[in-house]
Formats: C-alpha cells, structure tokens, sequence
C-alpha cells in the first residue's frame, strides 16, 4: 500500500584512517585495510503504516539526519535494508537540492522535476506554490538573494505542492517564522486526515505530541523507546537529565506510581496527593479550589532543593508548572539530612477543561532539574476534571468573568 515504509536491520558506517598516508597505502593496496569503522546507526529496525505519523527524536549526534538520508535514499546503508512504498517528499538539510545562482521559480521546477512531476504539472502549480511561500517578486530572484526563512518557504511550498505518499520533515520548520510554521502545520495536518504518512523530526516536544501518534527514540545509535509520544518525551527528557548529572534510571517502584523517574536521589519524593475539601480526591470540578501535597525526604546534604510540578493534558502537552524558586519559598534548604516535609501547593480555582491530566512533579536545586537533578517523576499523580455548574465552554482552560455584551451602532 502506497505510503508504507519498511526499515529492516540498517547500520551506516564511515572508514576512519588514522592519516592521510594510511588511506594512500590502502589504495595501492586494497588487500590490507587500514581504516576502522565508525558506526553512526546500527541494527535499526521499524515499520510505519500507511497513513501514520511517526517523531523522530534524540540528542544531537543520535544519527536522526542519517537515518532519514537513508530512507530517502540520499546515502546507501552500510547493512540492511529500507523499503519505500510510494511517492516521498522530503525536507531535510535547509536549501538541500537548491542551486544558489538559479531563481526561486527555477529551482522549483528542477525540484519538481526531481520528485518525478511532469513540467506541465509544475507549471499549473506555481500560482499554488507562489501563494504559498509568500515570497513576492524574490520567486525570480537568484536564491543567494535569500534569507534562510525564505528557503524554507520556497522549499516547503514546492515539496508539498503536489501531496506525497509520505512526507519527512527534519527540523528545516525551526527556522520559519511563527506565521509560517502555523501555515506548515495547518498543510500537514491536512495531508494527515488524507492519509499522508509523516516522518518528523524535531526537538520541540508539543509539535511531535501535536503532529504525531508515535515516535522513536534515537540514542548512541541506535532505537531506545517506540511508543506513545508522552512516555517517549518523558523518557527523554529522563536520559538528559540522567546524562547531565550522571543519575540512575530507574522506574518508579509499582507502590508509587508508574510514571518514569530519574534522579541522584540525594532527596526523594514519597507521595503526591491531590486535595479537594481537604480529602484525597481523582475527580475533580471545574474551577474547584484544589491542595497539591507534596511529600519528601531529604536524604543527603545539598546546597539547594527546590520543589516544583507541572500538569500535563492527556496527550502530554503541558498545562501549567511552577516551583518553589519561582514562588520564592527559601525554606526548604533548612530542612535537615532524613527529615520528612511537605510542600502544600494551594490553587484556589483549578480552571481546567473537562478531562484527564497527570501531574509531574520534581526535586532539584535551583530554577532547573538540569543543574541537579534529585528526583524527577513523571505522572506521579493521574486525575479527572468533570463540569461543573459553569457556563459551557470547549478546550484545556475556563476563562471566568467573560460576558457578551450586544450593542447596535449606527
């Protein structure tokens, strides 16, 4: 079925030679090598249906852009195998395909061309792709004459012009500007009820919950996770602060939750309790005044600890978070070594929308869990908000006080 993409056990590896002279003497005799190989991907193996959205996430370094390269077919792998079902359209190095002393319309057509659309069919388009890439008069202007954010418009507009089987984008969006990334993602959300295939790479968490169903985790390599976007990202953002503070991963033990936790452990959370009428509570109203209890030990000396939460939509898109350096509360540092406290989040009106959220909450120093991490721990509290007796409302948050006052005006 068109939009099918198969990658099977692929690995790419780069010859390293130690000197100049070394890649000399393997030439003249190719019997005796004198390079090692440098594997960027190894033992990679996914399949993506027709129709699916995967993201494509990981640290810089991972091998996201070669792995996309290999699927389309910009670099051959060194083992394994990829299988494309379809018509691929593909963003990836910002201007890649462009030549610099070519106009913008020229170079559409030569992109067009190379995705294997007839002449006449470009032709019919370029109104299309002119109104799309807002560029003006500069569509018959040399590239060199543009800015980056004008390639990636001109860039965008040709490849989606004619809709792909399966579109892949990687990061070239970050360097449009805000009104044109709304106008990409509107276009890709369109290809998506279509049923295009996305393969999208970004280091923005909400676009990849937004954009996508799935995704894929790169690491040294290689494949970590692939699975929902929220327990990917939650995953993630665990491994970076495991690599910044050389912390121990591990998941919550099953009598505290299931959610992902990460940390030094020089102070550990406990329990988190959620408050409504001074009872522990999972279902909530809208707007009802709400306590997020927040109990942990501190295990070890530190110089700073610090306690926050963030509340996260079904999807895992954040809601809201704050923490006790931002509220500056300075307490907590007198607390002593194998003490236990409790942090009470008081929030007098939790303007929520209908639905499920998860709470995650954090011990660290300072304004960041990146400067020291002491226990992060993701979906420590899941709960539901149900209407209420407030006006009836759709979305995430209740805005309260709005009225809607008529007045006829000559």
């Amino acid at each position: 079925m068109a939009g099918q993409l198969t990658v099977a056990d692929i690995g790419k590896a780069y010859r390293f030679y130690p000197s100049r002279w070394a890649r000399l003497s393997e030439w003249l005799a190719p019997g005796r090598p004198r390079h090692e190989l440098q594997w960027v991907l190894r033992h990679v193996s996914f399949s993506v249906a027709a129709g699916e959205s995967v993201g494509i996430i990981g640290r810089n370094g991972a091998g996201k852009s070669t792995l996309l390269k290999l699927i389309t077919g910009t670099t051959q792998p060194s083992e394994g195998e990829v299988r494309v079902d379809g018509r691929v359209a593909a963003l990836l190095e910002l201007g890649i395909g462009f030549h610099p002393e070519f106009s913008g319309r020229e170079n559409a057509f030569m992109t067009g061309q190379l995705m294997g659309v007839p002449e006449p069919d470009i032709a019919a388009a370029m109104p299309q792709i002119e109104g799309f890439a807002e560029i003006g008069r500069y569509i018959d202007e040399p590239l060199r004459t543009y800015s980056s954010g004008m390639q990636v418009r001109l860039a965008f507009s040709v490849a989606t012009a004619f809709r792909p089987d399966i579109l892949i984008v990687d990061e070239a969006l970050a360097v449009g500007d805000l009104y044109f990334q709304h106008k990409c993602y509107a276009r890709i959300r369109q290809f998506r009820a279509e049923g295009m295939t996305l393969l999208f790479v970004s280091h923005d968490p909400g676009a990849i919950k937004s954009l996508c169903e799935r995704a894929i985790l790169l690491d040294a390599g290689g494949i970590r996770v692939d699975d929902r976007p929220d327990h990917v990202l939650n995953y993630y953002n665990a491994l970076v602060a495991e690599r910044e503070n050389a912390a121990l991963l591990a998941p919550a033990p099953p009598a505290l939750g299931a959610g992902m936790r990460s940390g030094n452990r020089r102070a550990v959370l406990l329990e988190v309790t959620l408050l409504a009428d001074e009872r522990p509570a999972r279902v909530v109203r809208v707007g009802e005044r709400v306590r997020l209890s927040i109990r942990f030990r501190k295990e070890k000396e530190v110089t700073d600890l610090t306690v926050g939460f963030l509340i996260r939509d079904r999807l895992g898109n954040d809601v809201y978070g704050t923490n006790t350096w931002h509220l500056g509360q300075k307490a907590l540092r007198e607390i002593p070594v194998g003490a236990i406290a409790c942090v009470d989040c008081d929030i007098p009106a939790l303007n929520l929308g209908p639905g499920s959220y998860g709470v995650t909450v954090a011990l660290h120093s300072d304004l960041t869990h990146l400067e020291d991490s002491y226990d992060w721990w993701d979906n420590a509290l899941v709960f539901e908000v149900v209407r209420g007796s407030e006006t009836f409302f759709t979305g995430i948050a209740q805005l309260p006080g709005i009225e809607a006052k008529v007045s006829v005006r000559p």
